[in-house]
């Protein structure tokens, strides 16, 4: 018998294929950056926090000239 599964259930089973992609992504970056901290700064995770939010902030405040997005935090 063919059974037609409900829409909410499948936009439910598409957003948890999304999610997992999304964590699957961000997994591989953290891997990646950690890789990047041991060979430019030696493992100093200081130096690498620092290095990571000026980084952070040019990214955000380089296209538009101000840093809007992180007033509503």
């Amino acid at each position: 018998m063919f059974h037609k599964q409900h829409p909410f259930i499948k936009l439910i089973k598409k957003d948890i294929w999304i999610a997992i992609g999304l964590v699957m992504i961000w997994r591989g970056l953290w891997y990646v950056f950690d890789g990047i901290d041991v060979w430019l700064f030696g493992g100093s995770h200081a130096l690498s926090g620092v290095f990571g939010i000026v980084v952070g902030i040019l990214i955000l405040y380089i296209p538009d000239r101000d840093l809007k997005e992180i007033e509503r935090l």
